[in-house]
């Protein structure tokens, strides 16, 4: 009873230390004065205000500890503030200067939160905002403005993204911070994630294995989910975009709201679209698809802690262009009806963060399920299958300085591909997999300028698979398998800040990639081809270096980064040079000992004589090489992009007005895989115009572009539909509205 007593007594104690935990402050310009509806925002808890008429806010309920804060609003630099807290009030009083172009965000994926410039590790944050960059009905190709990312695509309804050179299962895809598993080995499925409900993209190009493990061995891709709304209040919005080249219409609403301490929100949102248009006006057979998503999500945060769950559905009906669908649709349309894939995904999530003082403690987990299903003629399933992961995770931030971080973590997967109502094909086998690693990284600051960051980790995974068929048929049978790895990763990192403009960055990391179970054990006809695995392959392991540098001042800023990834044992897929009796081609998973290298520039400047004028520019290149000559496939071409971007307050009857003119430019391709072809290289121009329109006291956002404006009959080197031999698409003009609502109350947070 009396060591109960004295529990209950530290619990009140604490519990009292923390409830006096309250921030307020003002927000203010370089001038002194107030600026309004400036937002406050602390990642870790997942938990916002904006500042009133007068540029004040408060935010209470906070934890004791070290916390990052993010102040920003438009037009202005962002600023980020440490404060360590210690169960008292504290006033901060911040003042943002007025600026031309947008500076660092926090970033999550480099497994602290930390301003872009303090990170090791670069990571590049594509914001979403869905009236000035969604011009185009595939999402895949949002990301590719991004130097150094690409994407492999079958039209406009099947993408998969490419980090310098690498992709599929060689980068991992994460949704909000969960591994996202879709069967996306394959280069003819879909990415599976659409735009809406995303505030930012995060991408790490190379290596990341030591934070994520398997699968990011080139790369991270992080589709960050959108924040809760300020603290008293309730907005959504409703986006319509139409797309003149597939007919295409989107539609997508959301609604969220957030009190002192809980935080909810939904979304829906619907896409259709019909047969896409080459360049020249030829519409291409079956490469219709059509979307319904829904996204749900509600969560509690308290100085205790932050609890946050959501819920993601994702229903795709994708044409498959393959050459039956080709010969069998005359006219164009929108509805699946033959040749189609079909993909259904659940994923629900728990996210929760405890603050125990110093230390802070990540419990997450997670439950996705994808099902596919392929269809032939009307009604008739080829292929049915179904993907089921367990993700779940632990992270330790131990106690820390101001100038040290440190993470302890455990890691693991558990997944079964089962098929279903036993369909005429069985691509893949019945298989369980698992997988389990820990990990430790720790950071230090040296003199405020050098940073170090360095880690290890490691994993041990393991594939059962099933029986198919019977022994005593060799043309059929295959045999079960059970087999495990075991692996290293790590990395060492620094950055180095000459001064507050400049800051050099380099790293070297190893990363490493098991054979995925389509590699391992494929023995039938996909799309196209026949695909045959071999269950004697070994783990890819890549070693890379890279070296980047960033300059920045109020209206211009250049980076520049080289990169050498050395990858042993890398796994493609390659003809053989047989077919079937069918006649069908036959292609076989094979390694070879590769290279990839090359670099990305960007500049971007806005004149202080033209303050209405944005110039940015970035190039990218990449060469990918096996040992004995030969080049890798599914690398892209050198690519160089232009913008010109003018802004104005006001332009005709809009409100913060934008003109823009974009250029890019894919060189020629002649460094193709003995299974490619060579590409001729293109230049498109694409244009756009936007702004806000104000009825009475609501603001409606518009805009309308037009992408490949000279409708240019182009192949990419990266598009699947070479097999076929059409081309990308052609002119898009789109047309995008966004109607922003809310309800905001007065709150004392």
């Amino acid at each position: 009873m009396k060591r109960l007593l004295i529990i209950c007594m530290v619990v009140m104690s604490y519990h009292i230390s923390n409830a006096q935990n309250k921030i307020t402050g003002k927000i203010t310009d370089q001038d002194n004065l107030p600026l309004i509806g400036a937002s406050i925002f602390v990642h870790d808890m997942n938990k916002g205000t904006v500042s009133n008429s007068n540029g004040t806010y408060a935010l209470s309920n906070l934890p004791n500890g070290k916390i990052k804060i993010q102040f920003s609003t438009l037009g202005y630099t962002n600023r980020i503030e440490t404060v360590e807290l210690n169960g008292e009030s504290l006033e901060l009083n911040i003042s943002l200067r007025q600026i031309a172009i947008e500076m660092e965000e926090i970033v999550v994926s480099g497994g602290y939160n930390s301003a872009q410039h303090e990170n090791v590790v670069k990571i590049e944050i594509l914001k979403l905002d869905p009236l000035k960059i969604t011009n185009t009905p595939n999402f895949t190709e949002i990301l590719t403005k991004v130097p150094g990312v690409d994407m492999i695509s079958k039209g406009s309804g099947v993408s998969k993204p490419v980090i310098r050179g690498l992709s599929m299962n060689d980068i991992l895809v994460l949704n909000n911070g969960v591994r996202f598993e879709n069967y996306q080995y394959s280069s003819h499925h879909p990415l599976g994630i659409d735009e809406f409900g995303i505030d930012n993209v995060e991408i790490i190009k190379g290596p990341a294995s030591l934070l994520y493990g398997s699968d990011a061995i080139g790369g991270v891709i992080n589709f960050i989910k959108e924040k809760p709304a300020p603290i008293g209040s309730i907005i959504g919005d409703y986006n319509l975009h139409l797309y003149s080249n597939t007919l295409g219409m989107t539609n997508n609403f959301g609604i969220k709201g957030a009190s002192g301490k809980f935080f909810g929100g939904l979304r829906i949102g619907q896409k259709t679209n019909s047969d896409f248009l080459q360049g020249g006006g030829v519409f291409v057979p079956n490469s219709r698809f059509n979307e319904k998503s829904m996204k749900a999500n509600a969560g509690f945060t308290d100085k205790v802690g932050t609890f946050k769950l959501f819920y993601d559905f994702n229903n795709q009906k994708l044409g498959l262009v393959e050459d039956e669908a080709i010969e069998a649709i005359t006219k164009r349309g929108r509805e699946n009806k033959i040749w189609f894939q079909e993909l259904n995904t659940h994923l629900i999530s728990s996210q929760n963060k405890l603050y125990l003082g110093q230390f802070k403690l990540d419990i997450n987990s997670a439950y996705q399920n994808t099902e596919l299903v392929h269809f032939g003629d009307v009604g008739v399933y080829e292929l049915q299958m179904e993907l089921a992961t367990l993700t779940y995770d632990v992270k330790l931030h131990l106690s820390s300085k101001e100038n040290s971080e440190y993470i302890i973590g455990f890691q693991g997967y558990n997944q079964t591909n089962t098929n279903l109502n036993n369909r005429e094909t069985k691509l893949l086998p019945d298989a369980t997999t698992n997988n389990y690693s820990v990990f430790g990284l720790l950071q230090y600051t040296f003199f405020k300028k050098l940073k170090l960051q360095t880690g290890i980790r490691y994993d041990n995974k393991s594939i059962y698979t099933r029986a198919i068929g019977s022994a005593t048929d060799s043309m059929t049978y295959r045999a079960p398998l059970d087999k495990s790895f075991g692996s290293f990763s790590g990395s060492l990192g620094a950055t180095y800040h000459l001064s507050e403009k400049l800051l050099f960055r380099t790293n070297f990391a190893s990363a490493y990639r098991t054979p995925n179970l389509a590699e391992l054990t494929s023995n039938g006809q996909h799309e196209l081809r026949y695909e045959i695995g071999d269950q004697n392959l070994v783990p890819e392991n890549a070693y890379e270096t890279d070296l980047s540098l960033h300059y920045h001042v109020d209206n211009i800023t250049f980076d520049i980064a080289g990169y050498y990834n050395i990858v042993n044992n890398y796994i493609y897929i390659s003809p053989t040079g047989d077919t079937t009796a069918l006649g069908i081609d036959i292609f076989k998973y094979k390694q070879s000992n590769s290279t990839l290298f090359g670099g990305e520039a960007g500049l971007h400047v806005h004149p202080k004589s033209l303050k209405w004028l944005h110039l940015e520019t970035t190039y990218s290149s990449v060469v990918g090489k096996q040992q004995n000559g030969d080049y890798l496939p599914f690398v892209p071409a050198h690519k160089l992009r232009f913008e010109l971007r003018s802004e104005k307050e006001q332009l005709l009857f809009f409100n913060k007005a934008y003109v823009s003119v974009n250029s890019l430019t894919a060189f020629d391709q002649n460094n193709a895989a003995p299974d490619e072809t060579t590409t001729a290289g293109y230049t498109l121009i694409d244009v756009s115009i936007g702004g806000n329109i104000q009825i009475k006291d609501q603001f409606i956002s518009l805009s309308i572009s037009a992408n490949n404006l000279f409708d240019k009959k182009y192949i990419d080197h990266l598009s699947t539909l070479k097999e076929v031999n059409l081309y990308n698409p052609g002119r898009n003009i789109s047309f995008n509205m966004k109607i922003p609502f809310g309800v905001t109350r007065n709150d004392k947070n």
